[in-house]
Formats: C-alpha cells, structure tokens, sequence
C-alpha cells in the first residue's frame, strides 16, 4: 500500500530536501511570544534566534500533541493512503507517545490502514536521515509494511555526535550538573555528545578546546563509517558555520566523494544544546 511520509521541524530538513515529506508544524515560545515553526530551517531567522540563547532570552519547546498528529494523519488515511512518522526520540520528548496514540486511535477507525511511527532515538538531521529514507522508499512504491521494517532497521545505523560551546545550556536540562557545567567553562572541557541506542543523549568523550572537538567529531566519523559510495553525510551547527565548514572538511579527506550536507540546527533541540552547538549526523556501522 502506498503510504504519505510525515516529519516535523526536529528533522533538520531544508526546503531543498523536503520533496516527498510532510512536515508538522511546532510552536516555541520566544521571551514569552509564541512562534510556529513551520520546520523549512531555510525560512527561519537562525542568527536572530541563536542570538536570542545567547543574550539569556527565556525560549520554551512544546511537544506535538495528540490532536495535531489526528489532524495531519486522518486526511491521509481517508484519501486511502497509509502514513508513516518520523518522531523525534522518545527519549528526550513525549512527542512519539502522543503519535502513537493518534496512531492507535485511528487503528481503530481505520482498520484497513498502517500509521507507522518510527521512533528515530534521535533529534536533527538523525531523524532528518530517515524522514528521507522514507521519502525514497515511497517514490519506490515499497508497501508499508516493508518500508516500516527497513526504516526501523535503519535507526541503529543512525550515528550522531555533537559537541557544545556552552554547557551551562545542557545544565538547564539536566544532561550535566551545575559543577560539572562550571568546572567544563572554565577548564575549556568541550564534551562530545552522542544520541546511545535507548534515544537518549550521553557522554562518550571530552575534549580541551574547541578544535580538538571539531577533530574529535572527524575521528568518530572514521571509526564508525560504512564503506558507501558517495555517502549522505549532514553537519548542522548553532549558529557557527566557520566551523561547521572546518567539520566539513575534515570528513571530506576521510571520503572526497561524500555528499556533505551543512546548515544551522534546528531551534527545538537548539534550545536545549544552545549556540555553538556542532553536530555530525551520518549512516554508520553501529551507533
């Protein structure tokens, strides 16, 4: 059965690469006004926001609740299309939850139909890479079922690693203690970052210095690389692009002929990594 790709702005996705995809919209709330993203990063003011974090700007992240993904999904399922969703993890946010409860609810409504939520135990382009599969898959003409198999096959192959400039915004979150956020900026400690098998986000290294994380970021991409030709590789970054392009090419003199993609981070989990964040999102071995 032929099935609609639906993603929201965590993805990462440019307007460029959103053929095929339908994107839900999310609201934040910027120094108290709310704001809707619509999730074409392209069309976001990134530097404004970005320099929002920056100056202290209270900025708030809803999850997508239950009767958006009811309103988006139903549509679909009555054209006599399936659906399928690629969440953000749910170990940072509730929003898979509250997708499959649509799903379980318009199961019951609509018997004959799949909505499929993949949970991608990532954020960014690590959901962005499967939002993309699934486009493929569908202009393919791959049934439901078997898409649903390989996408969810595909998230432990789904390798993401970050580092941050300011680990007073990981704090905040509770992703490093208030000591361990102070002794980090003081010393120049830059952690390295990566979303672990469960969708949460953990610790797998640190770094003096900014540039040895940036190298840090390259080395991880080594180890963990498959053996592709032209490999997808995406960069995304908070508002830093001078290194962002750095990242970009050292993992060129890993693989010239990668297809390197590169923009700023989407603001959802950019309010939780905050300016500076740098992170690298690629098809590996193993996570």
């Amino acid at each position: 059965m032929a099935f609609a790709v639906f993603a929201d702005g965590t993805a990462n996705l440019p307007g460029s690469l959103l053929d095929g995809i339908r994107l839900l919209p999310g609201e934040i709330t910027i120094d108290g006004k709310s704001v809707t993203y619509t999730g074409d990063i392209e069309h976001f003011d990134v530097k404004s926001y970005y320099d929002s974090l920056r100056s202290g700007v209270s900025v708030r992240t809803s999850l997508l609740n239950t009767n958006l993904f009811l309103t988006y999904f139903e549509p679909v399922l009555k054209e006599g299309l399936d659906a399928v969703y690629i969440s953000m993890s749910s170990g940072i946010s509730g929003t898979y939850n509250a997708a499959r409860l649509a799903a379980d609810q318009l199961h019951d409504e609509y018997p004959d139909r799949i909505v499929h939520i993949v949970d991608s135990h990532g954020c960014g382009f690590g959901n962005g890479l499967l939002a993309l599969k699934a486009a493929e898959l569908a202009k393919q003409g791959v049934d439901t079922a078997e898409a649903s198999k390989i996408l969810d096959d595909m998230v432990e192959h789904c390798c993401q690693y970050f580092t941050v400039d300011d680990l007073n915004f990981l704090k905040r979150t509770g992703r490093v203690s208030g000591a361990a956020a102070l002794i980090g900026t003081t010393l120049h400690i830059k952690p390295i970052l990566y979303g672990d098998s469960t969708g949460h986000i953990v610790s797998c290294a640190s770094c003096h210095g900014r540039r040895k994380a940036i190298r840090m970021l390259a080395s991880k991409y080594a180890e963990k690389k498959m053996d592709l030709n032209a490999p997808k590789i995406f960069i995304s970054h908070g508002d830093c692009l001078d290194d962002a392009m750095s990242l970009k090419e050292m993992i060129l003199e890993i693989t010239p002929d990668a297809d390197v993609t590169v923009c700023p981070h989407e603001p959802f989990s950019g309010a939780h990594v905050g300016p500076g964040m740098l992170g690298l999102f690629f098809l590996g071995k193993e996570r």
